[in-house]
């Protein structure tokens, strides 16, 4: 296996610091780390198996030898640096919103449509954290039994939001039961002791610009422009980890039974034990890789409904984990520089 030079666009981030844990703990062959982050940032240092890497200014010439691209940050920045990366012979896997529904740009989640990296064409995109753990769920059963119609709310962590947004529930919550006022900054109404249904910009049809990355991304990666999709998207007071309550419409019945066998053999971890009060927490999940699904059961009136709570971390298998994932089939398949 090759030993590469690898760039973290956005290290400084609350993904990027991920990425650089991740990288660690999953072995990934470092030849050389290129940390990059805004000018302000640049000369800071960080840490990487026992080394230390200065951070530079994410700029196009920075990418000169790097072999893999890892951006985390937002999308004016991919928008405006990953073809530069890409020119200079990097391979870039994306996480921002910049790429997803481009056509000539695959996006993947492992799990689900792995045989679509294979079409890249120097950038893949990396889906929003809510739509991967969704379709990692979801798509084990899809095989099995095909999927007409899925309905999703989400209860996502304030950590989506990045840093800012973590130090604002903290800050939020200490003021408040100090009986103290608070004034919001990253969200537009308090975050603490609160849910605010509203990720995203709301458009004139009501849906917020999160809800609507759920339905074209889902959409994409499971290469099915028919299934019927509605979600709502919901920010609430937890720190890490998101989760969902999702609806599904099968083609062909399925019991809660086969259901959790199916995603047990798929690989899923099925927590569904209610009597016990064992399903998934988003403080249990929270530092794990895993897909986490329970309370799984049959709905009362439709033969074919299924409902299921759905729980993963949003900064690991939400973000850089998939990520990784990518680059590690990648390098399985012999699909990055030798």
């Amino acid at each position: 296996m090759p030993d590469l030079r690898v760039a973290i666009v956005g290290v400084t981030g609350a993904v990027g610091r991920q990425f650089l844990t991740l990288l660690e703990q999953r072995g990934f062959p470092l030849a050389d780390l290129v940390p990059m982050a805004s000018a302000r940032s640049a000369g800071q240092t960080v840490q990487l198996g026992g080394r230390e890497y200065q951070i530079q200014e994410a700029a196009a010439d920075a990418f000169a030898a790097v072999d893999l691209a890892f951006f985390c940050a937002n999308t004016q920045v991919s928008r405006e640096l990953a073809p530069q990366a890409v020119a200079r012979g990097a391979v870039v896997i994306d996480k921002s919103n910049a790429f997803r529904m481009d056509p000539a740009v695959p996006l993947v989640v492992p799990e689900v449509n792995p045989n679509d990296i294979h079409q890249h064409q120097g950038i893949i995109a990396s889906p929003n954290c809510s739509t991967i753990q969704m379709v990692v769920a979801l798509e084990p059963i899809r095989r099995r039994a095909g999927l007409k119609r899925i309905v999703v709310s989400t209860y996502q962590a304030v950590s989506g939001s990045g840093l800012l947004a973590l130090q604002e529930l903290i800050s939020q919550s200490r003021a408040i039961l100090e009986g103290q006022a608070v004034e919001p900054v990253v969200y537009p109404h308090q975050i603490a002791f609160n849910v605010l249904p509203h990720i995203d910009t709301i458009g004139a049809d009501g849906y917020s610009g999160e809800e609507m990355k759920m339905v074209r991304e889902t959409r994409k990666i499971m290469g099915d422009e028919h299934i019927e999709i509605a979600a709502t998207t919901v920010r609430v007071p937890v720190l890490y980890g998101h989760s969902e309550s999702i609806w599904i419409e099968t083609e062909e019945k399925v019991t809660a039974s086969q259901a959790r066998q199916i995603l047990m053999e798929a690989g899923v971890k099925v927590l569904d034990d209610p009597s016990g009060n064992q399903y998934p927490l988003a403080i249990n999940c929270a530092g794990s890789d895993d897909v986490c699904v329970g309370r799984i059961r049959e709905d009362l009136d439709r033969p074919n409904g299924l409902l299921m709570w759905v729980v993963a971390d949003n900064l690991r298998k939400g973000a850089a984990t998939n990520a990784i994932q990518i680059a590690e089939y990648m390098l399985a398949k012999g699909l990055l520089p030798a």
